[in-house]
């Protein structure tokens, strides 16, 4: 028998190769969220398939072999590094006779331990319920008929109904705090605007850098660290270039696949991003996946209506590719990439002198607004 670890929970991942590419990759990321949530992964599954089974995903010869993996290590929990239908997920469950939950549910699970704000909170809760409202059955399966008898007399409606009613109730509180939020944002914006503040937001992928790149250029001793989802709530400064005073916001990292709930419960938070004067997309360049991390970023950008900010790439952790400091100019001689190390401080410099030369032009034409501040879109 398997000691049970003193903390967190033993779990087997399952990741299915249904053409999808970057399976390395993707079991790596689905290693670290499982760290990040707190569980150690004690086995992995694997298998092909041309499509999911409607059932059980995987076929049944890979569930029973999932089983036996659950059973080997004494595991708590299954997680499957794809998005499970509700019935799916309590076929699986009676099967393995385990919790199971996909990846949607696992990062969902990580915002929860990283929201530290109340806005934050706010937005992982929204998230939340409105991941758990197709899912109610699951928890309630034994309830969905109103029984009779003494003390078991209900109102008329069944607890899944209740469930469901109380949910909604719920889901609209929130969704009504966030829009008085989102109000008082929206006049801290219109404030900084009518002040000509150059504005410039950090995005990218996940763990690719920005929390540290954020506290080595304003020294705000921001929470960074070698996980995913290490910075939720936004964070602004200011800082001097050491010829302009910027704001400098950190943000939230993508991730692929993010969750449509996400999505939606931080679309306030992420619209802030597309307000901003200049975007900086900081790439961890020692990642294999660079590429592909690239592509979800200006994916996501493109969702949240930021896909026409000004942009500059910030190929971070150059102390682990050995690649020099250096600046690269494309079209129009505008700079298209940034490389540095946020971690030991090479580049640094360049980079401050690029915000310095950015802010100057915001400020030539002050009063002009976000995005025709004297930054050409397809010149900077």
């Amino acid at each position: 028998m398997f000691e049970r670890p003193a903390s967190g929970e033993r779990a087997v991942v399952v990741q299915l190769d249904l053409g999808q590419g970057g399976l390395d990759e993707r079991l790596d990321e689905l290693k670290l969220l499982a760290f990040s949530a707190g569980a150690t992964v004690e086995a992995v599954v694997q298998g092909r398939r041309t499509a999911p089974d409607p059932a059980l995903f995987a076929g049944r010869g890979k569930v029973e072999e999932i089983a036996e993996a659950v059973h080997a290590h004494d595991a708590d929990l299954v997680i499957f590094n794809h998005a499970l239908s509700p019935a799916q997920q309590r076929n699986l469950e009676k099967t393995l006779e385990h919790r199971v939950i996909d990846r949607t549910a696992l990062i969902l699970d990580i915002f929860a331990l990283r929201a530290k704000s109340h806005e934050g909170k706010l937005q992982v809760e929204l998230a939340q319920l409105s991941h758990l409202a197709t899912r109610l059955v699951r928890g309630w399966g034994h309830l969905e008929r109103q029984k009779g008898g003494i003390g078991l007399r209900g109102p008329g409606e069944t607890q899944l109904e209740t469930d469901r009613r109380l949910l909604g109730d719920r889901v609209r509180q929130l969704k009504s705090r966030l829009v008085k939020i989102e109000k008082q944002r929206h006049i801290r914006r219109r404030t900084r605007e009518r002040r000509d503040v150059f504005s410039v937001s950090l995005v990218g992928y996940t763990n690719a850098g920005k929390s540290t790149l954020f506290n080595a250029l304003t020294r705000a001793g921001a929470y960074a660290a070698d996980q995913l989802f290490a910075t939720l709530d936004t964070t602004s400064r200011r800082m001097f270039t050491g010829t302009e005073n910027i704001v400098l916001s950190d943000t939230v990292g993508f991730i692929r696949d993010l969750p449509h709930a996400l999505v939606a419960a931080f679309h306030a938070t992420l619209e802030e991003t597309a307000h901003a004067d200049l975007l900086l997309h900081v790439v961890d360049s020692s990642s294999e996946d660079r590429e592909a991390q690239i592509g979800t970023v200006d994916a996501v950008l493109e969702e949240i209506g930021a896909g026409n900010v000004p942009r500059i790439e910030v190929w971070n952790k150059i102390d682990l590719t050995h690649a020099e400091p250096a600046v690269v100019r494309g079209d129009c001689d505008k700079i298209k990439r940034v490389f540095l190390s946020a971690r030991t401080g090479e580049g640094l410099h360049l980079l401050r002198a690029v915000l310095g030369d950015a802010a100057g032009a915001f400020a030539a034409e002050p009063g002009s607004g976000s995005h025709s501040s004297g930054i050409d879109a397809d010149c900077f």
